[in-house]
C-alpha cells in the first residue's frame, strides 16, 4: 500500500505501508537508532538496506534525551563519517529518533535528505510523517526543530510484534486523535474493531497514514488546519514538561490531553457528555490513562503560554466538535479553562 504526499517544492514523497523491501543508497549512509530497537530488528533492517558505505549511530532510548547534547553525538558520528550533501540519514526506531534524526539532518552542513523507517505504532501513524522534527528543552516539548520533510517512509506492521503493549497503546491513542478530529465513520469503525488482530491494526494505519497526508499536504507548516492534529497536544505536553518526560509515554499524555480538551469542549457545547465518555471509553479499552492529579493549576495554565501554537499571548486550543470535526480557537476565556482544569486538581 502506497500513500502519496504532495508538496510544493519538490518536496512531495510516498509512504509505503507492507513488509520491507531491499533499499539500496549509492551513497553513505548513518542509520540513527537505539540500543532497544537494535537489539531486536537492526539486522533485519541491515539484510535489506545497502549502501555504498553504511554505518550506525547508536543514541541512548528514551524521551528524557531527546536533546541538543544528543543531537551533537549524531552530527559527531556524522562528520567523523565524512558525510557529504548528498549523503543519507536512517531514522530506525519510534518518535524520539524519527525528530532527533530529521533535525539532524535538516541542520547538518545545512541540510542532507533523510528517509523514515519507524518502529513504534505512535511513529507509524503519526510522528513519521509530515516533517515536524526536534528536541525538548527545561521550557518545554520540541520547542527547537525545523520543518525538514523525509524523502520517504517505510512503515513496516512487523517492527510491531516486539512493542510493550504500553507503547502499543500510545500509538492508539494518536489514532484515536485522528478520528475524533476528522472522521467519524473511522471513530465508529475503532470501536467496533478490535485493534489487537493485525488486519485491523493495518487497516488504522492505513487509514490513519490517509488523514495525516491529506491533512500536511493543504497545510504542511501548520498555518491553519494542521493545527487540528494536535488535539489533546496543548494539555498533553504540559503534562509531559511537569513529569519531566519521565513518567508518561507521549502517547499517554496525548491520551489525558483528549480527555482535558474533551472536557473544556463539553463546557463551550461544543460536544455532548456522551461523546466525550465514547472518547474516553475507547482510550481505556486500549489500557490508555485518562487522568491526572493537577497540583498547580495558575503554574499549569501559564505553561500553555510556552506551547509552539500560542500566538500574541492568546492559547490556541483544539476542540472536538462533536466527534468527527473540530475547532481551532483562541478565544477560550481564562476562567473557563480554569474553572475545567480544577475539575482535574487535587
Amino acid at each position: 500500500m502506497t500513500v502519496n504526499i504532495d508538496l510544493p517544492h519538490n518536496n512531495s514523497y510516498e509512504i509505503f505501508i507492507d513488509k520491507l523491501n531491499d533499499l539500496y543508497f549509492d551513497t553513505k549512509v548513518v542509520i540513527v537508532t537505539n540500543p532497544t530497537v537494535s537489539g531486536f530488528h537492526l539486522d533485519y533492517l541491515k539484510n535489506r538496506l545497502k549502501a555504498k558505505e553504511l554505518t550506525v549511530c547508536t543514541i541512548p532510548d528514551g524521551e528524557e534525551y531527546k536533546h541538543l547534547k544528543t543531537i551533537e553525538d549524531i552530527l559527531e558520528h556524522c562528520f567523523k563519517q565524512r558525510l557529504d550533501r548528498k549523503s543519507l540519514l536512517v531514522a530506525f526506531g519510534g518518535g524520539v529518533i524519527g525528530d532527533m534524526t530529521g533535525f539532524a539532518s535538516s541542520i547538518y552542513q545545512r541540510g542532507i535528505d533523510f528517509i523514515q523507517i519507524p518502529t513504534t505504532l505512535l511513529s507509524q501513524v503519526d510522528a513519521s510523517v509530515g516533517g515536524k522534527t526536534g528536541i525538548n528543552n527545561k521550557f518545554g516539548k520540541n520547542l527547537v526543530g525545523a520543518f525538514h520533510q523525509p524523502n520517504a517512509v517505510y512503515i513496516d506492521p512487523t517492527f510491531l510484534d516486539t512493542l510493550p503493549k504500553r507503547e502499543f497503546g500510545a500509538g492508539i491513542a494518536e489514532i484515536v486523535k485522528m478520528a475524533v478530529t476528522f472522521n467519524k465513520d473511522f471513530f465508529e469503525w475503532l470501536e467496533q474493531n478490535d485493534l489487537n488482530d493485525k488486519e485491523h491494526i493495518k487497516t488504522a494505519i492505513l487509514k490513519s497514514v490517509q488523514t495525516k497526508a491529506y491533512v500536511v499536504s493543504q497545510d504542511e507548516k501548520e498555518h491553519g488546519i494542521r493545527a487540528a492534529l494536535n488535539y489533546g497536544h496543548t494539555f498533553g505536553h504540559v503534562i509531559e514538561n511537569e513529569t519531566n518526560y519521565d513518567t508518561f509515554l507521549h502517547g499517554e499524555a496525548v491520551g489525558i490531553g483528549m480527555v482535558m480538551a474533551n472536557a473544556l469542549a463539553v463546557k463551550l457545547n461544543l460536544m455532548n457528555e456522551d461523546e466525550a465518555l465514547r472518547v474516553k471509553n475507547l482510550l481505556e479499552k486500549y489500557n490508555i490513562p485518562t487522568s491526572y492529579t493537577i497540583k498547580d493549576v495558575e503554574d499549569f495554565y501559564e505553561h500553555f503560554f510556552l506551547d509552539k501554537k500560542s500566538l500574541d499571548n492568546k492559547i490556541k486550543f483544539i476542540l472536538p466538535r462533536g466527534i468527527g470535526d473540530c475547532l481551532i480557537t483562541n478565544e477560550v476565556s481564562k476562567d473557563e479553562v480554569i474553572e475545567v482544569l480544577k475539575g482535574f486538581s487535587c
